[in-house]
Parts: C-alpha cells; sequence; structure tokens
C-alpha cells in the first residue's frame, strides 16, 4: 500500500552545544536529531534554561508558539519535552502526556497510523503500525524504547524503515507510555511476557525486534525466549547495570542500599523535591516507571534486577546487531564488549560502534540517527 500523504523527516547531522549542562543539551540535541524540533527553538530555548522549571516553561511556550502557527508536529514534541522533566506525578504530568498524544495524531493523522490496544494481564500494551509503502514486504520489524520513551518518539524511524519496504509496529511494554500512564502497568524485567502478547495479537512468527536505549536489554531478553524473534537489533546496550560500573561506584551502591537506605532514600527524595540534576530526574522516573514508593526499591527493581543473570544472553540463538556509541554518556563503553561476549550461542554477532567523527558517538546515536538507520537496514537485509 502506497501512502502519498505520508510524512518525510530529515535527520539532521550533527550534535550541538545548545547547553553547557549534558542534562538539558542531550534532550535539546535529542529532539532536533529525531527530526520533530527546529535548531532556532532548541538554541534560544537552551539560552534561558538554568533549572527543570525553567525547562518546563520553555518548552511549553515553543509548544504554544508553534500552536499558533499550525506547526503541529513541532508542538506535539515541545509538549512532550515539557513532561519530561516534571519529576513529580501528578495533574501537570498528566496533562502535558495528554497534549503530546493529542497533537501527534492530529500532525499525521493523514498518514494512515493504525493504533491497537493490545490485551495484556487485565489490561493493555498500546502499539501502532504502519505498512511498508513499497509494493512488496521485505519483512515485519518490531520497536521499543526503554527507561522513558513513547512509542510515538520512534515514528520518524517507523516511516524511514517503511520507506525501505518493511511494516513495522511500534508498541509500550510495562512502565512506559500509555501502559504506565493509562493502563497502571508497572515496569518488570520480564520482556518476554509482552513480546508473547505482541506476537501472538499480530500472529507474527518471522520479525526483526529492535530495542532502544534501555530496550537494548528488553530486546535481548525476549530474543531469549521467543523463537519468533529471528533478527534482534539493539540500538545501545545495557549488559549488567553494575558490572558496567566501576569498582568503586559499584560498592559505594551496594553499601548506601544495604546499610543507609533511609538516608539514601532521604537524600534522592530531596533532590527531587529540588528539582536539581540528573539524580533527581532519574530517581523520580524510576519510581514512576517501577510503581514504588522509595528510591531504593526502584533502583532494586531495575539496575538490581537487570543483570547478566536475568539477561540470559546465552540463550540468544537469533542474528544479533549492536549498535554502540562510542561515548555514551548513559552507558559506559566497556558494556559493549561485555554483551558481544556474552551472546556465545547467536546465530550471527555484528557490533558498530559510532564515533565523534561520524557525529553519532552520543547515546543511540543521536546527532546522525540517519546513519544509525541506514546501518540497520542494510544488515537487516542481508541477515532477512
Amino acid at each position: 500500500m502506497t501512502n502519498n500523504n505520508k510524512s518525510e523527516f530529515t535527520f539532521p547531522v550533527g550534535y550541538h552545544t545548545f547547553h553547557k549542562r549534558q542534562v538539558f543539551n542531550f534532550q535539546l540535541n535529542r529532539w532536533h536529531s529525531l527530526g520533530y524540533a527546529r535548531f532556532e527553538d532548541m538554541k534560544e530555548a537552551g539560552e534561558k534554561i538554568n533549572t527543570f522549571e525553567d525547562w518546563k516553561r520553555e518548552m511549553l511556550e515553543l509548544a504554544q508558539e508553534a500552536v499558533a502557527d499550525t506547526r503541529l508536529m513541532n508542538a506535539t514534541f515541545y509538549y512532550r519535552a515539557a513532561e519530561f522533566y516534571i519529576l513529580q506525578e501528578g495533574p501537570d504530568k498528566a496533562l502535558m502526556y495528554d497534549k503530546f498524544s493529542e497533537f501527534f495524531y492530529k500532525a499525521f493523522e493523514r498518514d494512515g497510523i493504525e493504533r491497537f490496544e493490545v490485551p495484556y494481564q487485565e489490561a493493555f500494551l498500546p502499539a501502532m503500525r504502519i505498512p511498508a509503502v513499497t509494493e512488496k514486504k521485505k519483512g515485519t520489524i518490531v520497536m521499543h524504547g526503554g527507561f522513558d520513551s513513547f512509542m510515538e518518539e520512534f515514528y520518524s524511524w517507523m516511516r524511514y524503515f517503511s520507506d525501505h519496504g518493511y511494516e513495522v509496529i511500534a508498541f509500550e511494554g510495562p512502565g512506559q507510555g500509555a501502559a504506565r500512564r493509562k493502563h497502571g502497568l508497572a515496569l518488570h524485567i520480564e520482556w518476554e511476557k509482552p513480546a508473547k502478547a505482541i506476537l501472538d495479537y499480530f500472529k507474527l512468527s518471522d520479525v526483526t525486534w529492535l530495542g532502544i536505549s534501555m530496550g537494548g536489554w528488553f530486546c535481548f531478553r525476549a530474543a531469549a525466549f521467543e523463537p519468533r524473534i529471528k533478527r534482534v537489533v539493539a540500538s545501545s546496550i545495557a549488559y549488567d547495570y553494575m558490572k558496567t560500573m566501576n569498582v568503586v561506584l559499584r560498592g559505594m551502591h551496594i553499601f548506601f542500599i544495604r546499610y543507609l537506605r533511609n538516608l539514601s532514600n532521604k537524600m534522592v527524595l530531596r533532590a527531587i523535591k529540588k528539582g536539581r540534576g540528573m539524580d533527581a530526574w532519574q530517581g523520580a522516573q524510576m519510581m514512576y516507571i517501577t510503581m514504588k514508593e522509595t528510591p531504593v526499591d526502584a533502583f532494586e527493581e531495575i539496575f538490581l534486577q537487570m543483570n547478566e543473570k536475568n539477561l540470559h544472553s546465552d540463550l540468544v540463538q537469533q542474528d544479533v546487531l549492536i549498535l554502540t556509541g562510542r561515548n555514551d554518556h548513559f552507558i559506559p563503553f566497556r558494556a559493549h564488549d561485555m554483551q558481544v561476549k556474552a551472546l556465545t550461542n547467536a546465530k550471527s554477532v555484528t557490533g558498530r560502534v559510532f564515533t565523534k567523527e561520524e557525529h553519532a558517538q552520543n547515546h543511540c546515536q543521536i546527532g546522525n540517527l540517519g546513519l544509525a538507520l541506514e546501518v540497520m537496514v542494510k544488515w537487516i537485509g542481508e541477515k532477512s
């Protein structure tokens, strides 16, 4: 099926210094690199932001200006950006999410997006599907994010794959997007369960499975137990969060969890209340997606459970592609080699490391997504 009204995206090349602090700079680059935000808007916002409250104010102002100018795509992702650093669960966070969702489906209503609610544990997993635009479908790609993403964020990726002949299905698992916000599903590590629900619902038996960011851990966990997944693409990996830390930092985390639990909770909750820094955001996001009441409980649910043992890399028998940024500020580079070496029974393992010279050295290749997508499509074609 060909849709002549479909949206097209440009993936700009370059990782820019919109802000001196990485906690803001990466997110400003994120929305621009995905093809959704104007360069001048990100530059202007970066000059005015010092706190999370500043961030929310500037992004909301950009969203309202975009609505007034009928730039619905820009408005969509400026509302998403505004929601991103709202740390406290409540009506404000919910409103920004609803605005994001509303404007996304308005902006792309002519693109022929199909929306689904897949039954899962007395609730639902949201999913969206777009067809291949070529006369002959080459295959099906199923994709999802990880720690903080919504499925709609990857729409520009979906369109790229669709343009290259693939049917694409994106979904939100427990703890993500509307699965958490509308259906109350808390994050859990057994990703083979939502994978099974998606594969059963769409009657799929031969798919390429793409996990993005923390989804790079989930995709291997799913593939370990789900033979209908034939090819696995991990855009960033996690492997074992504790083992990727240096010995000193790992020891400090364990000490604080075991012996200073109450103090640890108080410190993180205080940071969240003040709304300062990456630790505040990570702590708030951990509690939100796991639906735990304390930061330490949430930390144990994610960072202690998402380990080498629970990943079951040795059970992965598919063709595997791993994409890693050489200077990923979230995941230490040592995790790349750990994950490659752990896939002892994979049919094949291809590791692609992106560098500063390629403008793709950052987390999930923010700075040159076009190159990363090109690598993925070429590899999928070779392995199909």
